[in-house]
């Protein structure tokens, strides 16, 4: 994704940033031993091996969780736009460490686009948040989902630019260049958070620092139906401060500092507000010792085991995290939090 819709960042070298206090706050890069190579490795693998076996071959689109303890009898068929986006990334990941092979990487990519681009449901380009994962019909009235459907193109245009096949960059610029972001924004340079056939628009704007970056960039680099330029600056970016480190936040879990970075290369790159990537760094750094002053109540929290973020749990889904505190912490540790 590097370069897509960064004209909005610049390098303003002159200008103090926030994040820029994360160099103080954080280890140098530490060095990992076979062990934890391995267990890196195995986590990646692991991670592919999900996105591959919990997506339906014939659509390409991939369950929206699944519950680990009890996958060989799971029979739910709810699928999200924005795993099965995360599940074309996978496939970019295991085509390149050989977790599955180039061909199989290749036809489950052409399948996934074929679908999406002729048979999947979708207004004006954005696709309704959960479909069947068989028939793509949409479910539980869901609406269609400005940054749902951001994270998907995300892996559409991840897809492009690993494989590099022409039948998959054809397919890849129709589901892009139709997505009309300057509907979502005639009236508003705050996008909305989607929007439903029976109501229209949902009252919710994208308006404030968290994982919707990705959404702006995408629209703003759109070939076809470009967002105009003030769109980048329209979203509050709100200052937080933890022992002696700012940076810019939201009441929110700490995904909301990775999902952008997932897909946008942003080091040594920075707008008039900050370096995102160093803001990040510091969220995280910030996060660690949150976790870690829980200790207290969580015996197991620890410099070496910690992070807590939006996940599933023994009660379902849950939004957690800090600081400050967010839900109702149990002591879950996600390995998403860390591991990104």
């Amino acid at each position: 994704m590097k370069g897509l819709g960064c004209a909005a960042l610049t390098s303003l070298p002159g200008l103090a940033a926030w994040g820029e206090s994360a160099g103080k706050a954080t280890n140098p890069a530490p060095t990992f031993s076979p062990e934890d190579d391995q267990l890196l490795d195995e986590l990646e693998r692991l991670s592919c091996c999900f996105f591959w076996e919990q997506a339906s071959p014939q659509t390409g689109l991939v369950k929206d969780r699944c519950n680990a303890r009890k996958a060989s009898t799971d029979n739910s068929l709810v699928a999200s736009i924005a795993a099965t986006g995360f599940g074309l990334t996978a496939l970019c990941i295991g085509d390149l460490r050989g977790f599955i092979s180039h061909s199989d990487a290749r036809n489950r990519v052409i399948t996934t686009l074929r679908f999406l681009s002729e048979k999947l449901a979708h207004h004006r380009g954005f696709f309704y948040h959960f479909a069947d994962i068989n028939t793509g019909e949409r479910v539980w009235d869901s609406e269609v989902s400005s940054v749902d459907t951001a994270i998907l193109l995300c892996g559409i245009l991840s897809c492009r630019t690993h494989f590099r096949d022409t039948d998959i960059t054809l397919l890849a610029h129709a589901i892009t260049n139709r997505v009309e972001w300057t509907w979502l924004s005639e009236d508003t340079t705050l996008l909305p958070h989607g929007w439903r056939p029976e109501i229209g628009f949902l009252p919710y704007r994208w308006d404030y620092y968290n994982e919707m970056m990705m959404m702006y960039l995408l629209g703003l680099g759109s070939p076809t139906y470009p967002l105009r330029p003030e769109a980048w600056d329209a979203w509050k970016r709100t200052p937080f401060e933890y022992e002696g480190m700012r940076y810019i936040g939201s009441f929110a879990p700490l995904f909301v500092h990775q999902y952008s970075q997932a897909w946008f290369d942003f080091r040594n790159k920075r707008d008039k507000y900050a370096d995102y990537f160093l803001n990040s760094v510091t969220a995280t750094e910030v996060h660690r010792r949150f976790c870690i002053e829980l200790a207290g109540t969580f015996p197991h929290y620890s410099p070496e085991l910690w992070g807590i973020t939006a996940s599933d749990s023994d009660h379902g889904y849950v939004i957690w995290g800090g600081p400050p505190s967010v839900g109702q912490i149990d002591g879950t540790i996600a390995p998403a939090a860390a591991g990104g």
